[in-house]
């Protein structure tokens, strides 16, 4: 399976990573490949670290408040990245593009992965697309990948209990 790293899939991981930063490099190695990419060195500290940085910067563009802002930020990240397209087989005969060489340990590779998926995210979907849950007492960040492009919460768990809390002050 070739997971496309440039679309929702990515800013979805970009989520997971955000709302449960990984503990360590097994961790974080873990659960990069449970969202389907293909590591091809061993994960180390240094990626940790850099997951973490550029989680931080992220969460920025998360929590942005308007468009400018939001876009400015990511630019930056875009910036930072380097990332440049290149055709790419990985030996398979699966001719698909990265934004990014294949020599780049984890950190970098999420650095250009995130920075990219979730511009094209935005640019595709809409620029209101990601943000945290409508309730209060919750921090969960996700990507609105959904139909109508309103998700307001995180869960349903989060909307059915913020749809009591209402019905209840209503009383």
């Amino acid at each position: 399976m070739h997971l496309n790293p440039y679309g929702e899939d990515v800013v979805n991981l970009a989520a997971d990573l955000a709302n449960r930063r990984p503990a360590n490099a097994e961790e974080l190695a873990d659960r990069c490949r449970a969202a389907g990419l293909v590591l091809e060195h061993p994960v180390t500290a240094q990626d940790v670290e850099r997951t973490h940085e550029v989680l931080d910067a992220w969460e920025k563009v998360v929590d942005a408040d308007d468009e400018r802002e939001r876009a400015e930020l990511l630019n930056r990240m875009l910036a930072a990245a380097a990332a440049h397209p290149r055709l790419t087989d990985h030996a398979d005969g699966g001719w698909h593009l990265h934004y990014r060489d294949d020599r780049q340990p984890l950190g970098a590779l999420l650095f250009s992965l995130i920075s990219v998926g979730t511009a094209l995210h935005l640019a595709g979907r809409g620029m209101r697309r990601l943000g945290r849950c409508a309730v209060t007492e919750c921090t969960v960040i996700f990507a609105d990948t959904s139909r109508t492009g309103r998700q307001r919460y995180c869960s349903q768990r989060c909307a059915n209990r913020d749809a009591v809390r209402r019905h209840r002050a209503l009383r």
